[in-house]
């Protein structure tokens, strides 16, 4: 990222956020923490002076004629309190924190990061344990995504590395999946990748949980065909597993389990409870990632994940090698997961360390029909595993959703993580892969 140099005329004050960490034996404990605002969405101006050094969509000639003077003359600047509440939607609440979808001045969307100190980001280490939180996306509408993931990123935001002063108190060093190529680099063709973990992305109407791992460790910087942005198959070539192993229960034909109302097993009108467990082949935590399962809490109930009923894939209501597999071969996608290590690897980033986003966004590429509509556009409904919900797509543009849903929020609360069966109050039975049948 450019423009790396730490910012001197707002003093940052990040919004504080508790987390509890759980034991079986000694319960859960609070732990203080912070959030972060990811720095794409700062205010970036030469150092010393209040010019923007990017503006309406283009870098500045006098302070950034390339990337690395771009990175000297640029800072990256802080957020005060009333700035995180008025500029972005970012108001905390008793547990938790709220995110607007939009403000009065125009912002649209947010990217949190949670950090340990100012300085750092927190890394959770999730392998054999279970990271429970409270989510409302009760107003979340068709073509809106509220996203709490976890992503391999460095611990200081890459700070030192690249004329990188700002680091992670100013929210830099972002990566996932998909190797985005961030505003702060000139080249499109280049990106950042890193192993990525969804936990909850939603709206009211879809929701979906996906590994997508990944032949790097930590966040790598990617190239050409390495950042698999290309068509004719590129996609599949890169770093990481773009696609994942996405378990949404709409696309593997439960439509009556997620969505607003009592009708629904988990009503989205609701708050809920979500709460994911990383399984280890011999319940240890030097085991290999063999299981990844979802309980929801509502109103006192525990609810199972939904089984699916797509031909072959029958019976798998979690995440195993198995339901990927299956899965892929059904829908007649491209088993990239199995290429890029599948659980195994998966398993191994989380034993390794990752740090949690939390965030709110609509999108200009694909509307977000991958997640609630049809997907890819050019395929019939009816072909399976192409429809993922119950959206038409008429409505998800994010011009019609910024004019028709400017009140909308997303809030997380309640972040638990800990020992299998801790951070909620009825266990659930671990179920192995030998008894799960296709």
């Amino acid at each position: 990222a450019l423009a790396q140099q730490a910012g001197t005329v707002v003093s940052e004050q990040q919004p504080p956020i508790e987390l509890q960490h759980c034991t079986l034996a000694g319960g859960c404990q609070a732990e203080q923490a912070s959030l972060v605002l990811d720095a794409n969405w700062r205010w970036v101006h030469n150092t010393g002076g209040y010019k923007n050094c990017y503006e309406n969509g283009a870098w500045n000639a006098e302070f950034c004629p390339n990337e690395t003077a771009c990175r000297k003359n640029c800072a990256v600047e802080g957020v005060d309190s009333a700035g995180y509440i008025n500029n972005y939607g970012v108001q905390a609440e008793p547990d938790g924190v709220q995110l607007k979808f939009m403000t009065s001045g125009g912002n649209v969307g947010s990217r949190l990061y949670v950090t340990e100190g100012q300085d750092a980001y927190k890394i959770f280490k999730l392998l054999n344990r279970e990271f429970t939180i409270d989510v409302d996306t009760s107003t979340l509408e068709c073509g809106m995504n509220g996203a709490a993931y976890f992503i391999e990123m460095d611990r200081l935001g890459s700070k030192g590395r690249d004329d990188n002063e700002a680091g992670a108190k100013f929210g830099t060093g972002y990566c996932d999946a998909q190797c985005p190529n961030e505003k702060f680099v000139f080249d499109s063709n280049k990106g950042i990748c890193c192993v990525e973990m969804d936990i909850w992305e939603a709206n009211n109407r879809a929701a979906a949980w996906t590994p997508h791992p990944c032949s790097t460790v930590g966040p790598t910087k990617c190239e050409g065909i390495d950042c698999g942005y290309g068509d004719n198959g590129e996609r599949w070539k890169g770093f990481c597993d773009k696609d994942g192993c996405d378990m949404n229960s709409y696309r593997m034909g439960a439509h009556d389990f997620y969505g607003p109302g009592p009708e629904f097993k988990v009503d989205s009108s609701k708050p809920l409870t979500v709460v994911t467990q990383f399984l280890t082949h011999d319940g240890t935590d030097n085991g290999m990632l063999s299981e990844i399962i979802r309980v929801y809490v509502q109103d006192g109930k525990v609810v199972g994940h939904a089984n699916s009923s797509i031909p072959n894939v029958t019976g798998h209501s979690s995440v195993t090698d198995g339901f990927c597999d299956a899965q892929k071969a059904a829908f007649g996608d491209f088993n990239h997961h199995q290429a890029k290590g599948g659980l195994q690897s998966m398993g191994e980033t989380l034993k390794r360390g990752m740090v949690l986003s939390l965030s709110v966004w609509d999108d200009f590429s694909t509307h977000m029909k991958w997640l609630d509509s049809k997907f890819p556009d050019n395929q019939e409904k009816e072909k399976l595993g192409v429809t993922r919900g119950p959206c038409d797509g008429t409505t998800s543009h994010p011009d019609y959703v910024r004019q028709h849903h400017r009140n909308a929020y997303v809030t997380y609360k309640n972040i638990k993580y800990g020992e299998i069966g801790s951070t909620f109050s009825s266990r659930v039975h671990r179920r192995l892969e030998s008894s799960v049948h296709v």
